[in-house]
């Protein structure tokens, strides 16, 4: 059976945060559980969440149907790394796959937005985009798992694959600045905290 599968990539070591950014207070629970949660209530069937560094008390928050913990220990290396993890543990008959960044906090219906222009067009990348610029998530057509898998930090990553397809990205355009929303500092961090829909009232 084809499904829409999730990559959560939650592995970094958050330098600029100064502590772990999966496990940051975000709405009565974690960053890791609110955005793990934001991907099934916006259509993804199943979310594989990548883990490394503090894996242990980041796994410890993905529990339930549907979440998966994928562990990835190369993830010094790189996001690549953890895009690849995700992606061979993802099931072969993935229909879409759809990218997202533990620091890139998104409501469900943002998903599930782009998630359904994606299903509907039949498209082989699908973006968000505000204002004229480029948002997360990503989603991917199943058949592109090749591609993904080939990427290296020194290719420029997920966007090589983006730029190879350039031509055939589907802009899903939205009125909300939370397409690219990205919480890199504490600063940044606090600012969210007061702007951010409460997702426990969407």
């Amino acid at each position: 059976m084809s499904s829409i599968c999730g990559i959560l990539l939650a592995a970094g070591e958050s330098t600029r945060m100064g502590t772990p950014k999966p496990l940051l207070p975000w709405f009565g629970s974690t960053l890791v559980e609110r955005q793990a949660e934001a991907l099934l209530k916006g259509g993804v069937r199943d979310v594989y969440v990548v883990t490394g560094h503090r894996a242990y008390e980041v796994q410890a928050k993905i529990q339930g149907p549907h979440l998966y913990r994928v562990l990835n220990p190369h993830y010094k290396l790189g996001k690549s790394t953890s895009i690849k993890a995700g992606l061979a543990a993802l099931p072969k008959t993935a229909l879409a796959i759809v990218l997202l960044a533990v620091d890139q906090p998104r409501p469900a219906w943002l998903i599930r937005e782009v998630l359904d222009s994606h299903i509907s067009k039949k498209a082989v990348i699908s973006c968000p985009r505000f204002a004229g610029h480029g948002g997360h998530p990503l989603v991917f057509k199943g058949s592109l798992r090749v591609e993904l898998d080939s990427i290296s930090e020194e290719s420029q990553g997920v966007r090589a694959v983006v730029k190879s397809h350039a031509d055939q990205v589907n802009w899903v355009d939205v009125d909300s600045p939370i397409a690219r929303l990205d919480l890199n500092t504490p600063e940044a961090y606090e600012a969210a905290l007061k702007t951010f829909p409460d997702p426990r009232k969407e």
